[in-house]
């Protein structure tokens, strides 16, 4: 029996399932040149496991870079239906420290650690008769899972997926889009270059999204549900256009991890809840927290999350999701108690070691961090 097959039995014998709690190990299987900028990364934990998650969610990885760890979250780009690996899909950034050793270092045979799958951008979690998929550059990643995982089924859908890049040799798994547009009924893309970039021949749309451009694809886009994943400035654009011209926000759904900036959206809301905590601050206890590596102490209320006060009063702590979400906060308690309410970013056996998320950690004493 060759490597290659003896490899494929071991993974269709009986598998435990993926558990974050238990695993945190995955290996690199194989890495895919997707464009001049962008991979596909393929992993596998070091025993064969299934993984069990819904398309749009991600992992949270932590990344052994020569300066120290770092903690990253990448959507999953493969399919769920496909539980022996999963894939990140991950465009070099210029000056990116992630991304870049990303590129230049992981490999077949590269460890790194993860946990996961988390997340709540799916549309599993919201179905609908008829989807619109708007993405925009790497945002396409989730929107891809999705789009693999009704690929695999093979029953008729009804998806328009809009893709926006600056070329078309920007444009992220196009052979793959197309091929599934042609093998799955009800399924449609367009791709959407902002200019030709020396494609010579070609003959599809260029610009930006625009009313014409979704009355030319999506006539009855006021009827689908939307996904959306990109930039910030693209998703701003699109959910402006799409509000301007009459789409029910409630079928509008986006991907952030900057769960502030969405608050932001609703500015009377927050101005609410603002003049709301105001009142009651001068009632609530007030404690010091010390970063011990950084050398530097806040003052942080006991109804504030650690890492917002902290930021509000110029620490620079390392964070994205900033809600318990993605685990890349985390920190070590040194002395005191918090009052922790996470979403998964963090596993029971961390916490029992003393790790804790500032983003979601109000101090219930004062506290001293290493870090």
């Amino acid at each position: 029996m060759t490597d290659a097959t003896a490899h494929l039995a071991r993974h269709l014998a009986d598998l435990q399932t993926w558990d974050s709690e238990a695993d945190d190990t995955l290996v690199c299987t194989a890495v895919v040149d997707e464009t001049h900028d962008v991979r596909t990364f393929v992993f596998e934990p070091p025993e064969p496991r299934r993984f069990a998650y819904r398309p749009g969610q991600f992992l949270t990885f932590e990344f052994a870079l020569p300066s120290g760890p770092v903690n990253r979250c990448y959507t999953i780009s493969s399919s769920p239906l496909r539980p022996h690996t999963v894939a990140i899909t991950v465009k070099r950034v210029p000056n990116g420290p992630v991304s870049n050793w990303l590129h230049d270092h992981c490999a077949p045979g590269t460890a790194v650690k993860a946990i996961g799958p988390m997340g709540e951008f799916s549309c599993l979690d919201d179905p609908a008769p008829k989807y619109l998929f708007l993405s925009g550059g790497s945002g396409i990643t989730p929107l891809m899972a999705m789009s693999r995982a009704f690929a695999d089924l093979g029953r008729p859908v009804d998806v328009v997926f809009v893709h926006a890049a600056r070329t078309p040799g920007d444009i992220v798994f196009r052979a793959e889009l197309d091929l599934i547009a042609r093998r799955l009924p009800g399924f449609r893309v367009a791709h959407l270059p902002e200019r030709a970039g020396g494609e010579a021949g070609w003959a599809g749309p260029l610009g930006r999204l625009s009313a014409e451009f979704l009355a030319l694809v999506a006539p009855d886009f006021k009827e689908r549900s939307v996904w959306c994943c990109g930039p910030e400035p693209f998703m701003n654009a699109a959910r402006s256009l799409l509000g301007a011209l009459g789409h029910d926000p409630r079928l509008y759904h986006q991907e952030s991890f900057d769960f502030a900036k969405l608050a932001s959206a609703e500015p009377e809301v927050a101005a609410e809840v603002l003049d709301a905590e105001a009142a009651e601050a001068a009632a609530v206890p007030t404690y010091d927290v010390t970063f011990t590596k950084l050398g530097q102490t806040v003052k942080v209320r006991a109804d504030q999350f650690i890492l917002a006060a902290a930021r509000d009063q110029g620490v620079r702590l390392a964070a994205s999701c900033t809600e318990g979400l993605c685990g890349t906060c985390k920190a070590k308690i040194v002395s005191g108690t918090v009052d922790m309410s996470h979403k998964g970013g963090i596993r029971k056996k961390e916490v029992d070691q003393g790790l804790f998320l500032p983003c979601c950690s109000k101090p219930k004493s004062d506290l001293v961090v290493d870090r």
